[in-house]
């Protein structure tokens, strides 16, 4: 899989970059037989194991005299052919391209060099399990491809479009941009939408791993993967199918596994060191005995040195590492989280600090008019219509709340010279009067004189200047998530340090870590303050994720070590920007993300310590001529297959 197209600043986790070189050298068989038919996967590894059993039989138990000589020889190539030939070619293939040292070499020089000493059986065994673990990586790697495919993409083929008020089924690749589809109930919405119905219940599961019913208003954004839970709903197309915010999020999944986590990329590194030093030490153990053993037996030695170049293959770090980093991010999605690499799952199983934005982040953004408080004689009525025009201009969740309140926009208002003063809010003029729209900060700089004590109010405050004087101002509340004080307290049991950095007033900052049980908390900061509070953290060498919107944010998320995105249905940069993504908007799963980095690295330095140990034990005895080829066998591929097994379970975990 090729690189996913990150927005990111390049300052950012930099010293990951580096597995950009390494695609040329990837581990040869990169499992693509998803295209294979069972048929084709186990054929060859069959025809093989029967003849093997066959030969077995005729050897050992009926011991047929005819069975001997080149019909012996023979027979055991024919049984080796299936499953030797394709690594003999992957073998002769990496030598052609100057990848010598591969775990294929030492399987073919291992299984041929069984052939010239007379052990046929032993050479077609050692081939025929390598292959069956082969199988069994492939097999591993499509599921866990395929459940991430599943879970997230679920989208129907065809779709009911209405053309001159009768439906009619087309591609859903072909629909275009303001076709309206009528989609019935219990039926997957294929694209991206607007709903046109007054209202619709949907099941978002496939976005936020959540099955709880979304109810939906005229107007609201529909998604692809969403599900119909009541009656007919008509829904105006907004993006192509390749467009939709589905396929980004499945594209960028699937591409995570191109960002390598610094363990893959040594265990990589370290396969190209440690296969030559394995070669060379397989021909010590063959010629070295001469110089000392005063019987050497030259085929004795040999059969040594074969058994321990079958042991020392490292094919179960090369491919349970990688696994059990993709099953990590498959048991993210299974959870409604995106994770964009497994170099960010490494990060996670080790955060200390946990940096929120507090807007959207840990309340819910949806902000409620609670008081209008302007001086008598100003024209409330005419200076809210202006404040809601010039607001209507912000992205930020209190426009929308203040539209809520004061009705429709009149855009006949004279409204010119519009400034967005960045932390503070705008400006403007009408009918050559100036108008000031933000917090008291924005006062402060066009010296405005108030009378006001901020202190004693709780929430959050729109201030409004007209014609260089103070008219008033509007206060505006936010709700606090319900899983927000349940994610603080989780983070706490991780022994996970907490911080709150908002734009919001301090006095709301404050409230709202309280109530929370936040350790500290920081209010009217502007974006530049967010960075310094940021820097003050790092600069106690310890590791940051920060959690926001990945887009007002995005200097702060180029400075975390990891960047969480709360808020997947929100804007595709978003989706582009953060490393990880939470998709329905829970803070609890900050948390869940963090023991999935942890359960992760967990089960990587399992197989790891797994597959050296049991080398090093077989190695040993293998050298001194206690191990046969077919301890060795179960040194590689055994413990090959254990490792996968023990990746896989990640994906089965619940966190």
């Amino acid at each position: 899989m090729e690189d996913c197209c990150k927005t990111k600043p390049k300052t950012t986790h930099d010293h990951n970059e580096e597995h950009d070189h390494e695609h040329s050298h990837e581990h040869s068989h990169n499992h693509e037989n998803g295209e294979q038919s069972n048929f084709q996967l186990f054929f060859p590894v069959s025809l093989s194991f029967t003849l093997l059993i066959v030969g077995f039989i005729a050897d050992h138990w009926l011991k047929l005299d005819w069975f001997s000589g080149y019909i012996r020889l023979i027979w055991y190539v024919v049984a080796y052919i299936p499953v030797g030939l394709p690594v003999l070619k992957e073998s002769f293939e990496g030598v052609t391209k100057g990848d010598v040292f591969s775990e294929f070499l030492l399987m073919s020089i291992a299984t041929l060099g069984a052939f010239v000493i007379g052990e046929y059986p032993e050479g077609v065994a050692v081939m025929l399990f390598y292959a069956v673990g082969e199988i069994f990586q492939s097999l591993a790697v499509i599921k866990a491809k395929s459940n991430i495919k599943t879970l997230l993409d679920q989208r129907p083929d065809e779709v009911s479009i209405l053309e001159n008020n009768l439906p009619k089924l087309v591609k859903a690749n072909e629909v275009i941009v303001d076709s309206i589809i009528q989609l019935k109930s219990g039926e997957k919405l294929a694209l991206d939408g607007e709903l046109i119905s007054d209202t619709g219940s949907f099941n978002t599961s496939a976005l936020t791993g959540e099955s709880k019913p979304d109810r939906k208003t005229k107007g609201d954004k529909i998604l692809a993967g969403m599900i119909n839970l009541n009656t007919i709903s008509l829904i105006k197309v907004t993006a192509t199918y390749q467009d939709s915010k589905l396929s980004k999020i499945l594209e960028l999944v699937q591409n995570a596994s191109s960002q390598k986590a610094p363990t893959e990329l040594f265990i990589k590194k370290f396969a190209k060191i440690y296969t030559p030093i394995v070669v060379l030490l397989a021909l010590c153990v063959t010629f070295l005995p001469y110089f000392f053993d005063q019987d050497y037996i030259f085929r004795d030695w040999l059969y040594r040195a074969l058994v321990f170049l079958v042991i020392s293959c490292p094919c179960a770090l090369v491919i349970s590492i990688p696994l059990g980093y993709f099953g990590g991010i498959g048991a993210g999605s299974r959870n409604g989280i995106l994770i964009k690499g497994s170099n960010f799952l490494d990060i996670l199983a080790t955060i200390q600090n946990v940096v929120m934005d507090k807007t959207g982040t840990l309340t819910e953004g949806v902000f409620k008019v609670q008081e209008v408080k302007f001086n008598k004689d100003n024209d409330e009525s005419y200076i809210l219509k202006i404040v809601n025009a010039l607001e209507s201009k912000s992205t930020h969740p209190i426009a929308t709340a203040i539209y809520e309140f004061v009705g429709e926009i009149d855009h006949a208002l004279p409204i010119e010279q519009i400034e967005e003063i960045a932390g503070k809010g705008l400006k403007a003029n009408v009918d050559g009067k100036e108008i000031l729209v933000g917090n008291f900060k924005l006062l402060d700089q066009f010296k405005i004189n108030y009378n006001v004590k901020l202190d004693d109010i709780v929430s959050t405050v729109v201030a409004v200047a007209w014609d260089k004087k103070f008219v008033g101002y509007i206060t505006i509340a936010d709700r606090i998530k319900e899983d927000a004080k349940l994610a603080i307290d989780q983070l706490h049991a991780l022994k996970v340090k907490t911080t709150m950095l908002s734009g919001d007033k301090n006095a709301v900052v404050q409230e709202v870590a309280n109530n929370l049980g936040i350790t500290t908390a920081f209010g009217n900061l502007l974006p530049e303050d967010k960075v310094a509070k940021l820097k003050a953290i790092k600069m106690h060498k310890e590791s940051v994720a920060f959690v926001g919107d990945g887009v007002n944010d995005a200097p702060v998320v180029a400075l975390s070590d990891v960047g969480i995105a709360m808020g997947g249905l929100g804007s595709d940069a978003t989706i582009e920007t953060a490393d990880i993504v939470i998709q329905d908007d829970k803070p609890s799963k900050i948390a869940m993300a963090i023991k999935i980095g942890k359960q992760t690295k967990k089960v990587v330095w399992q197989n790891i310590i797994l597959a050296f140990s049991v080398k090093v034990i077989v190695l040993l005895l293998g050298a001194g001529g206690i191990a046969t080829m077919w301890e060795a066998v179960f040194a590689d591929v055994g413990v090959a297959l254990l490792a996968i097994l023990n990746a896989v379970r990640i994906q089965r975990m619940k966190f």
